[in-house]
């Protein structure tokens, strides 16, 4: 498991930027330096004010090649956990794009009724909004892994934005449960080398998925169902949504796909914690 010193932020830059500077012509040097105090004093009564009005601002985190070797990430993507034994039955649950006050408390209730985790692929600023169902995801033993702050597509970005995409994220999980996220999963899956490098060094490490249950297009419960029993097999990870949309039917396939899995044999389990992960991702998660 990666530390969580890979997501601890440095807060010198948002402490000391926009300082400003110049005093007007013909003020004394003691006015000037009372005039500097004053707005000093203001723009801190500023801060703290916004501090208490919104999520806390991005912070920047080490570059690439600053973190300790086993603080890194791994830059190859694990779509599924078959690590190759017939024998094995373990397979992952992924929800993506909330957390919803609405839909994720359901998904959240489906989950604890069978006594299966979890993990629930977060965007920053649905996660900022609504902090208390990181808590409850978190309680429930499920694990969040960052799915970016706004959901653009990263590989279009210029690098300090994916930058501030991923570490703002990795903020407000880290300040919501008490640790970062050790898992990260592009929108639309798009990774290139720079971004999953970016990932890396903020401590995460890239999950794809093997079955889209393809309930973003609202199919219909039986069709979510179907798609699921159909293509599931040792080692899948499944790509479902408790955000981003009406998730009525991603609910009620959950219900009913969830215990039939259950009865075939196959035993949801933490990305992060299985075997076949671990050895995909690199030695030690540095890889």
């Amino acid at each position: 498991m990666l530390i969580a010193g890979a997501c601890v932020a440095n807060r010198a830059h948002a402490a000391g930027g926009g300082a400003g500077s110049g005093s007007g012509s013909g003020v004394s040097g003691a006015h000037a330096a009372a005039d500097a105090k004053g707005a000093g004093t203001a723009r801190r009564s500023l801060r703290s004010a916004r501090t208490a009005s919104r999520p806390q601002a991005y912070r920047l985190r080490p570059e690439a090649g600053q973190l300790a070797a086993q603080a890194r990430g791994s830059t190859s993507v694990t779509y599924t956990l078959d690590s190759g034994d017939s024998r094995g039955r373990e397979i992952a649950l992924t929800f993506d794009d909330g957390p919803d006050p609405l839909w994720t408390p359901k998904v959240l209730e489906v989950l604890r009724r069978w006594r299966v985790q979890a993990t629930f692929c977060v965007i920053g600023r649905e996660a900022a909004a609504h902090t208390h169902l990181l808590n409850a995801i978190a309680d429930g033993g499920h694990e969040i892994a960052n799915h970016s702050w706004s959901h653009p597509l990263l590989t279009r970005m210029r690098p300090a934005q994916v930058h501030e995409q991923l570490a703002r994220t990795c903020d407000v999980v880290d300040e919501a449960v008490g640790s970062p996220p050790v898992l990260a999963r592009a929108p639309f899956g798009e990774w290139n080398d720079r971004t999953l490098e970016i990932s890396a060094s903020l401590g995460m490490s890239p999950l794809g998925w093997s079955v889209d249950t393809s309930d973003w297009e609202e199919p219909g419960t039986r069709k979510i169902t179907a798609t699921v029993l159909r293509h599931t097999s040792p080692g899948a990870v499944l790509l479902s949504h408790d955000g981003g949309g009406n998730r009525s039917q991603t609910v009620a396939a959950l219900r009913d796909y969830l215990p039939r899995l259950l009865d075939s044999g196959y035993i949801p389990v933490l990305p992060s914690g299985a075997a076949a992960f671990r050895n995909r991702t690199g030695e030690g998660w540095g890889g």
